[in-house]
């Protein structure tokens, strides 16, 4: 138990269920899913949500089965009730890091951007933060300041809200009004076309196989000691806390990791710690064919020795190779691809002032 995270988990409620119910066609808001999530990452210590909870009442009794303590934020004048709510959260929460050093996690429900502040001073402290909001109403201010941002809207058990065609409102025609015969054709078209409110279409699994090789190439060059599957996570959270497995249509994080080796993007061998594997960069096969590549299309454009400029060289190399994509071999440029095939002695690279450009020849 001394390995877990202790988690105290604040709710800006107001922001959080509103947010739900608007922007999920009116579906109702469940602390379940929140609830479970939170599960799988450490033990929830203490749990909190703020609202004037006469405006909440069903919403008060789920919550209280669920044994999160409620803090009443009397109903005042339009802005000032909604800041007294946000400041009462920001101070318990600030006092709470203090007061309480097992506390190693803390997780701000809400979309609000009022709240990055206080991120960034729980952060400050050593905590570490998960942001919760309604993907619809999120600030975009808020997420990147999270070590990790769950979208309410793509938690394991939110029911996704029926597609609802966007029919018009039945209303009494004046007298004499002429009426059009009913479409139903034109009405359902759209709906085949179009995915359910809240289903969002699959990632493409190509960037993200992009994000991973740069990330690899990155821990490896500079970082000691090797890169394992769970360094590896905490790096792709670092560099985007919404990313999830999930969301590219994996069940979890090593299923993503053996996918992407099947597509010869990295390497897996056994690691530290068991379910922990090692990540690495193919040393051969893709980068070598593509290194050939390289050097055969310089040979190719130079014929008879004569220099090739960078510029206008990466369109050449795709002609040839339409798949071809530097950044899947872990090179965060076309620039930077071209140096390490110069430093493997595929060909010479130098730059010229007179052509203001790279220029590559072939070694003979």
């Amino acid at each position: 138990m001394d390995q877990e995270d202790r988690i105290a988990l604040f709710l800006d409620y107001e922001n959080l269920a509103l947010g739900a119910r608007d922007h999920r066609g009116g579906a109702a808001f469940d602390f379940r899913p929140i609830a479970d999530a939170l599960a799988e990452r450490g033990r929830v210590v203490v749990r909190r949500a703020y609202a004037d909870w006469s405006y909440f009442d069903e919403d008060r009794r789920m919550l209280t089965r669920s044994h999160v303590e409620l803090i009443e934020i009397p109903q005042r004048m339009g802005a000032s009730r909604k800041n007294a709510a946000d400041i009462k959260m920001a101070v318990d929460a600030i006092e709470l890091a203090f007061e309480r050093d097992y506390i190693s996690t803390f997780v701000i429900c809400s979309g609000d951007s009022d709240f990055t502040p206080l991120v960034h001073k729980l952060r400050e402290l050593n905590k570490r933060v998960i942001g919760v909001g309604v993907e619809g109403s999120t600030s975009g201010l808020l997420p990147p300041a999270c070590d990790e941002f769950l979208y309410y809207d793509r938690l394991e058990g939110v029911d996704i809200p029926p597609a609802r065609g966007r029919r018009a409102r039945p209303t009494t025609r004046p007298a004499g009004a002429e009426q059009r015969p009913a479409e139903p054709e034109r009405e359902q078209e759209p709906e085949a076309d179009r995915r359910p409110a809240g289903e969002e279409p699959g990632r493409d699994v190509d960037a993200l196989a992009v994000l991973v090789a740069q990330s690899v190439a990155g821990l490896q060059g500079s970082a000691n000691g090797e890169v394992t599957a769970s360094r590896l996570k905490r790096t792709l959270l670092r560099k985007d806390p919404t990313f999830s497995e999930s969301d590219y249509g994996f069940r979890t994080f090593g299923e993503l990791l053996r996918h992407l080796a099947e597509r010869n993007v990295i390497e897996l061998a056994e690691g530290p710690a068991k379910g922990d594997p090692e990540v690495s960069l193919p040393e051969h096969g893709d980068r070598e064919v593509a290194f050939g590549l390289l050097r055969g299309v310089v040979a190719d454009l130079g014929s008879g020795g004569n220099p090739v400029a960078l510029s206008g060289l990466k369109n050449q190399v795709r002609r040839a190779r339409p798949d071809f994509s530097e950044k899947k071999l872990g090179y965060r440029s076309f620039l930077q691809f071209c140096k390490a095939a110069a430093t493997a002695g595929v060909l010479d690279l130098r730059w010229s002032p007179e052509a203001d450009d790279y220029l590559l020849t072939t070694q003979p």
